[in-house]
């Protein structure tokens, strides 16, 4: 057992513990509700950004998350704030679900029905209503999961179909994709992981069988069954129009597919995914580089390799890695995930302004600097720290 097992769980909290402190004392926007759009690198707010569903959503789910595990006094407050602005200004009282994105000033900005906003929507209300009980808040999340289930779920071909116009009516712009990619690797994994979450919290049948759908539809259609990689766009009939290969969303999935399986405790799929989720983490050694970090995404029709290193990819190949560890006992697994947390405390963490960057280049030059942004909130380094901890306390 490597000596550094103990050093690299309190490294974790204590990088949590920071985060968490930069998302208390820099995010709240000070002049409308809810939390600013953008900061930059030196921690300057754009008060003029947009906002969005998806960093709205995650930073309700980091401060909801965290207060299991580390109870502060500010961090349900920061929670209350999230979710209040997500109730007031994100949902559409008119047609149900979500708006993508609202101004500055809350008024609607982008809405259309993205399914992917929907997914941490539903996530983040599910988390929320850990940590407070209160029933108005799992009765919001169960009203976007419905229209999830009501507008997007494709009973003749399985999955969900990718977005909707503001009245759910079909629309060929996506956001994510466009045209005839009305479904996406990304929107699935996400509803995986929203599934998961509100089935902890509401194991109603409803709930229940479209979390066993979307397991089945990862196995099925988005997982390649030979290399244990996922296709990123496809037709309605899932017909592949894609090769690329994206190694930190190949890693995420290998551990939110097998937390997924345990959620649901279906011992059929629990068998499946603990095969399916080891090889995809053996299959993800590839994407590493010589430094320990885990490279962006490769094309093996040109052998074109994007080689920046951005921060969410690290996190979740830090769990990714851990819980093929977990799963195996193989010990070259975690010191994947080490070496991971070694390139992160080296490269990305900002221990001048605090947070991380958002990436750097294969030479580790900063190239993305902002702290937030539209997607950038404290979900994915935030989380593969609260995973991390835990995983190496049951030990």
């Amino acid at each position: 057992m490597p000596v550094t097992l103990t050093g690299f769980r309190e490294e974790v909290k204590e990088e949590l513990l920071r985060i968490m402190d930069y998302w208390v004392s820099y995010t709240p926007d000070k002049e409308h509700e809810g939390f600013y759009g953008r900061i930059d690198k030196d921690n300057v707010p754009d008060k003029n950004a947009d906002k969005g569903i998806v960093v709205t959503s995650r930073i309700l789910w980091t401060f909801s998350a965290a207060q299991q595990l580390f109870p502060n006094k500010e961090y349900p407050v920061l929670a209350k704030q999230a979710y209040d602005y997500l109730v007031k200004y994100f949902i559409d009282n008119q047609y149900g679900g979500v708006y993508w994105s609202v101004a500055a000033d809350g008024s609607p900005k982008e809405i259309k029905k993205q399914l992917y906003g929907h997914s941490f929507a539903v996530y983040s209300l599910s988390e929320y209503y850990k940590i407070t009980k209160d029933e108005t808040v799992l009765k919001n999340a169960i009203g976007i999961f419905s229209k999830i289930v009501e507008h997007a779920y494709d009973k003749v071909n399985g999955g969900y179909i990718e977005a909707f116009e503001r009245d759910w009516q079909n629309t060929t712009e996506y956001i994510l994709s466009r045209g005839e990619d009305r479904k996406s690797m990304n929107t699935h994994l996400h509803l995986l992981e929203a599934f998961t979450n509100l089935y902890r919290v509401w194991k109603d049948e409803s709930s229940k069988f479209h979390l066993k759908h979307s397991i089945e539809m990862m196995l099925k259609h988005i997982i390649d069954a030979k290399t244990y990689r996922m296709t990123l766009f496809f037709t309605n009939e899932w017909k592949h129009t894609t090769t690329t290969i994206s190694y930190g969303h190949d890693i995420e999935a290998s551990w939110l597919l097998w937390e997924a399986a345990e959620v649901l405790g279906n011992e059929e799929l629990i068998k499946r995914c603990r095969h399916i989720s080891i090889e995809m983490a053996k299959a993800a050694i590839d994407g590493l580089a010589a430094d320990g970090a885990i490279n962006y995404e490769y094309e093996p029709e040109t052998k074109h390799l994007k080689d920046n290193k951005d921060w969410w990819p690290q996190a979740e190949a830090m769990v990714g890695f851990f819980n093929a560890y977990q799963l195996t006992g193989k010990v070259h697994f975690l010191d994947k995930s080490e070496k991971v947390w070694d390139f992160i405390k080296k490269y990305l963490i900002d221990y001048k302004n605090g947070e991380w960057f958002g990436a750097v280049d294969a030479g580790h030059t900063v190239t993305a600097s902002d702290k937030m942004n539209f997607w950038k909130g404290p979900y994915h380094n935030g989380r593969s720290c609260m995973e991390i901890w835990p995983r190496m306390k049951k030990r």
